[in-house]
């Protein structure tokens, strides 16, 4: 059988085709996944900038000034100055558990960000068990704490570790509590349907009016899980030196840093996705819910308008754990765990019956 030159060349040509299909496929499921970690990260750099601001406005005091414009680049520079510095490891520490730990916690959380809907139709994995993909993700991050503070061999560090698995397991149930409300509320697990649901009457619409003592509580919970004053006790300087990150150096102890305001920045979101609308921003006499419809036709006008929505709720909430930080004094250990398991157990388990009873009379 004889192959003359001009189909050798069209089999060359379809075959050259083919791989850049391939190559245009993985840059294709690649570019979301690259662009949402790019918006992470800016967004991180803007909350330590703008926490160090507000910092020192409540406290009267001059912050970052001289690290770019205002300051804006001081939190990059601090990062470069993390990521050059040399990398400590306890002599007899548990080597394996001490490098792993860090990871396990920022990666944690990482995968949470892939089920927010920044905006109308705009989500990296709209899945049925949205929510509670969040919930089970974020209890392994206590994990990653524990192996820092057990692999570090040091009694703060131990001790910060324990704190860190007693203060998730206590505050994660009152949270998932106020998450299995809202579900029921929505009759989806799915972050999309849940804003969904909230946009179909507008401003009124938002679980903030129908769930005023979940919000409370969402938000009383997610600062614990996010061990933010007055809950940061695994990592009290006063009483732990750092707690769990007592023997990191270098950028094991950046990716501590970094975790911290991932979860917060998670936190944030999940409170703009549960209570305040998502990116709907139908406001009466401010926004008119018939712009709203507009942008969605747009494209990509109206996903960068959704986005900005999104963000600027979020920073909201972003602005009042920064202001708790220096208003509220740290709770004892005993403190934090009676309010967790005696009061807001107790309020979250009567509003999802509340909620519950509600949907039944409903029907």
């Amino acid at each position: 059988m004889i192959i003359d030159t001009t189909e050798l060349q069209y089999i060359n040509s379809f075959s050259k085709l083919e791989s850049l299909k391939e190559v245009y496929g993985t840059l294709w499921v690649l570019a979301p996944i690259f662009t949402l970690v790019l918006g992470i990260t800016i967004s991180v750099l803007a909350i330590v900038w703008l926490e160090r601001e507000i910092s020192a406005a409540i406290q009267q005091r001059i912050g970052p000034e001289y690290a770019g414009p205002l300051g804006v680049l001081q939190a990059l520079s601090d990062g470069t100055k993390l990521l050059f510095k040399e990398n400590l490891i306890p002599s007899r520490g548990d080597i394996r558990l001490f490098s792993i730990g860090p990871s396990i916690s920022v990666i944690s959380i990482l995968i949470s960000y892939s089920v927010i809907p920044f905006g109308y139709n705009f989500v990296l994995s709209d899945l049925n068990i949205g929510v509670f993909l969040w919930i089970a993700i974020s209890s392994i991050a206590p994990i990653g704490l524990l192996m820092s503070g057990y692999g570090s061999n040091n009694k703060y560090s131990f001790l910060g570790g324990l704190r860190a698995a007693a203060q998730s397991i206590s505050y994660e149930i009152p949270l998932t509590l106020c998450v299995l409300s809202i579900s029921l509320l929505s009759n989806s697990l799915s972050t999309v349907d849940i804003v969904d649901a909230q946009s179909k009457y507008g401003f009124w619409g938002w679980n903030l009016w129908r769930q005023p003592i979940g919000l409370i509580v969402f938000l009383i919970s997610s600062l614990a899980e996010c061990e933010r004053l007055p809950f940061d006790l695994p990592e009290a300087e006063e009483e732990l030196v750092a707690g769990y990150q007592t023997e990191y150096s270098g950028i094991k102890f950046g990716l501590f840093y970094v975790a911290s305001y991932l979860n917060l920045l998670i936190s944030s979101l999940f409170v703009t996705v549960l209570y305040l609308g998502g990116s709907n921003i139908s406001i009466p006499y401010i926004f008119d819910s018939g712009f709203f419809e507009i942008n969605k036709a747009y494209g990509v006008f109206g996903t960068t308008i959704d986005i900005f929505i999104t963000f600027a709720k979020t920073y909201l909430f972003l602005f009042v754990s920064i202001t708790t930080r220096w208003t509220l004094p740290r709770l004892r250990i005993d403190q934090l765990l009676n309010l967790g398991w005696k009061f807001l157990l107790p309020i979250s388990l009567g509003n999802l019956l509340l909620t519950t009873s509600s949907q039944l009379f409903s029907l």
